[in-house]
């Protein structure tokens, strides 16, 4: 087998150097789906037809709102083969939180699933504000799918017929236009405003960014990789996808969280590359039939996003046979990777720390002066390097107060390194927790709470939950008069934000807790839980 591909500077570089170095070996597998590299690079050619065929211009944005299927890693992949920026969109957003991030990212097509967890998602989007849509392309289109009054759906099949419209040489000026310095992807991420901010990052830098990770793992060519964390995140995209390319590995999307049915495919897939957050193996770990399933294919393992105990690292090692298991730090902003353990770290660096920088970054934790602290202090998390985003889409002032004079990008996280560089994450100064791996901004939950008629104000904070790690409680205040239950509140949540987002604990008070500037003091908030 041959070196991997590391030349490529843009992803549909990488595609076409992935289908010389790999040719038929599989690089797609789902289902009775198999796709090699061969015919991926084909398939991803074919959707950038389409797009010129439909009038789209390099730069122009597309998103993807679908779950881990093999049609979203062509059409994604597809699009950045034409020029154009990819827009992921969480699964579970609600049809208002798709429609924020399409209008502001400008997306001039969506691709997207049709029926998904009982919901069709592009109705979900039909009474949205949505004029520079042009086109929902819908995989996996059912007969009866419901017609849309306001916006046009296209099946995924009428999509692609397109593509003779644009003969195989537009296709080829389109791929060898775009350069490595080109936005290839805006994932949005949520601030402490409430307002999503879409991350614009380059093809050249994720490349480079994700070659230190398949390196750190070990990814090679015949490693078969189940990818669970969701494509619309960098650590489903970015540390899978790309990753998989770049090595030669065989990726296998799985779309809905189940631990009985992840052994099944361990066993029947012969998986050897697990990535997942710190629940996915305590969920295995804890499967009463765990002994009954094949799982000795099983050898590097990803986690990180939370504290994770030393003997959890033990286990995974004896119990789930890893060679490797790495744990690692990233931030959208940082093309989603920062540090990383290596594979001959003790379990309990693995377990306590999130590893030294990759190659080429500079690390530091700082004061609040800006100037490093010494080793074993605690300090604010500051990076330097290829890594380091291009910007916040169309908000110059975020960007500006992201990254300082000197190129360092301030995370807003607390953490302490030690004396060989190891990073250990101890606080956040902004209220973001996470919950089952996925960020949630307080900022974000209240002010969709404040769309409640019945509500005066409401505060959000992070409570401890030995499944999720943590999850949003929500302090309410009623306006005078008003009703309002725990479970209706609850309720009305599930209808208008994904349900991680959603408060399981709800506590109504008279007041909440204020400084002289009228900002919540959620210090105090977390006193009374």
């Amino acid at each position: 087998m041959q070196d991997k591909p590391n030349t490529a500077s843009t992803i549909p570089q990488l595609i076409e150097s992935a289908a010389a170095l790999y040719g038929d070996q599989n690089f797609l597998e789902e289902g009775a789906t198999r796709i090699s590299f061969s015919d991926f690079a084909t398939q991803a050619k074919q959707v950038a037809a389409a797009l010129i065929a439909k009038g789209i211009q390099r730069g122009d944005c597309i998103g993807v709102w679908a779950p881990n299927i093999s049609e979203w890693v062509i059409a994604a992949l597809g699009a950045q083969c034409a020029g154009a920026t990819l827009v992921t969109l969480n699964t579970r957003y609600k049809g208002n939180e798709a429609a924020y991030i399409l209008r502001a990212s400008h997306s001039k097509l969506l691709f997207s699933i049709g029926n998904f967890l009982e919901s069709d998602y592009p109705s979900m989007l039909d009474e949205e504000d949505l004029p520079e849509l042009q086109d929902i392309v819908v995989f996996r289109e059912e007969d009866n799918a419901p017609a849309l009054k306001n916006l046009t759906r296209t099946s995924w099949q009428d999509f692609l017929e397109q593509s003779s419209a644009t003969s195989a040489s537009e296709v080829e000026a389109r791929i060898a236009a775009v350069s490595g310095e080109d936005v290839s992807d805006i994932l949005f991420t949520s601030g402490t405003t409430g307002d999503p901010k879409g991350v614009m990052t380059c093809h050249e830098q994720n490349l480079r960014a994700f070659s230190h990770f398949s390196d750190i793992v070990g990814l090679t060519p015949g490693d078969r990789y189940l990818v669970i964390n969701p494509f619309f995140h960098s650590f489903g995209y970015k540390a899978g996808i790309l990753a998989c390319l770049l090595t030669g590995t065989t990726l296998l999307p799985h779309a809905v969280f189940d631990t009985t049915e992840i052994l099944q495919r361990i066993s029947v897939d012969k998986i050897s590359v697990l990535p997942g957050p710190p629940t996915l193996f305590q969920s295995l770990l804890a499967h009463p039939e765990l002994d009954k399933y094949d799982i000795s294919t099983l050898k590097r393992a990803t986690t990180g996003a939370a504290v994770i105990p030393v003997e959890m690292i033990e286990q995974m090692k004896s119990r789930l046979g890893f060679d490797v298991v790495i744990t690692a730090y990233g931030l959208t902003e940082s093309c989603g990777l920062v540090t990383a353990c290596r594979a001959d770290d003790s379990s309990e660096t693995i377990a306590t720390t999130s590893g030294r920088a990759i190659p080429d970054i500079e690390l530091r934790c700082v004061d609040s002066n800006n100037q490093p602290v010494a080793a074993g202090e605690a300090g604010e998390i500051v990076f330097r390097g290829f890594n380091v985003m291009k910007g916040y889409f169309e908000n110059e002032t975020a960007t500006q107060e992201a990254i300082d004079d000197e190129g360092w990008l301030h995370t807003e996280d607390i953490g302490i390194l030690d004396e060989q560089g190891n990073l250990k994450i101890t606080d956040r100064l902004k209220d973001m927790f996470i919950t089952g791996g996925f960020n949630c901004y307080p900022a974000e939950i209240e002010k969709i709470m404040a769309g409640n008629d019945a509500i005066t104000m409401s505060a959000v904070i992070g409570i401890p939950c030995e499944r999720q790690g943590e999850i949003a409680m929500a302090f309410v205040v009623l306006k005078p008069g008003a009703t309002l239950t725990d479970s209706e509140l609850v309720s009305w949540c599930r209808d208008n934000m994904a349900n991680y987002k959603v408060p399981r604990n709800i506590r109504f008070v008279d007041a909440l807790p204020l400084n002289a500037s009228g900002k919540v003091l959620k210090a105090e908030l977390r006193k009374l839980v």
